[in-house]
């Protein structure tokens, strides 16, 4: 009996028809099991070594941090893979576009990491840092600039400052505190995770390697089975 449902599943999850659906439900899976993988020793590191409490109190939140890094990471994927099955599917070649994964990326971005949390900071921040790297390296790569031979030996330049609050007219702390969790942090988001799609899609060349491997387990590697195993247990 239990052979017999082994064989079934098998046979259900090496379909081609079914593999786009599965590669979402996958998808969920990388997620989750990546997400747990980062946040928790971070988690248990630094609230060991900087929160105060009793233990309980630390387990609880090392749990809620590792919970909240895993979901949402669970969550974007099976939103982007979603969005990018149904894009193609709309398209007339049956195929994907340009434009699909910044677009499928921006809305997986503004729904999940739109949220001004302390976990969606840390994310957006280090995703944008290699946003910034990668069209940095992108522009060299297209020959848009040329990386200097040498640099300035006195740049004495004096910095420039700009009184933010007078220039945008706000000058409620409370009022600057709801516009940025309100409107500016999730059109950060959305763009940061729109654009490090489009990287990835395009110039998957031009990302961090550190990065590249991580956006490879999640959204390549869960598009790739032979089996239940590595189906549900691990990658192939």
């Amino acid at each position: 009996m239990t052979n017999a449902i082994v064989e079934a599943l098998t046979r259900f999850i090496l379909d081609p028809a079914n593999h786009d659906i599965l590669a979402i439900l996958k998808g969920l899976r990388n997620g989750l099991v990546y997400g747990t993988k980062i946040r928790f020793p971070h988690a248990l590191v630094m609230t060991f070594l900087f929160r105060s409490g009793t233990l309980q109190d630390k387990a609880r939140m090392i749990y809620k941090a590792t919970r909240a890094h895993a979901l949402n990471l669970g969550v974007y994927v099976t939103i982007w893979k979603g969005l990018m099955l149904v894009m193609r599917m709309m398209s007339g070649a049956g195929k994907e576009r340009n434009g699909d994964s910044l677009v499928a990326g921006l809305v997986g971005g503004w729904v999940v990491f739109g949220r001004n949390s302390s976990v969606n900071q840390q994310i957006n921040l280090y995703c944008f840092s290699r946003v910034v790297l990668g069209f940095a390296n992108l522009a060299v790569k297209k020959g848009y600039i040329r990386l200097p031979s040498s640099t300035p030996s006195n740049p004495q330049a004096p910095p420039s400052t700009v009184d933010i609050t007078s220039a945008s007219g706000l000058t409620s702390p409370a009022s600057l505190k709801r516009r940025r969790e309100n409107y500016y942090w999730p059109i950060f988001a959305s763009v940061t995770w729109g654009t490090v799609m489009w990287l990835y899609q395009n110039h998957p060349d031009c990302l961090q390697p550190s990065l590249r491997k991580s956006m490879e387990y999640l959204y390549t590697q869960s598009d790739r089975w032979e089996g239940l195993r590595n189906f549900v247990w691990h990658n192939v």
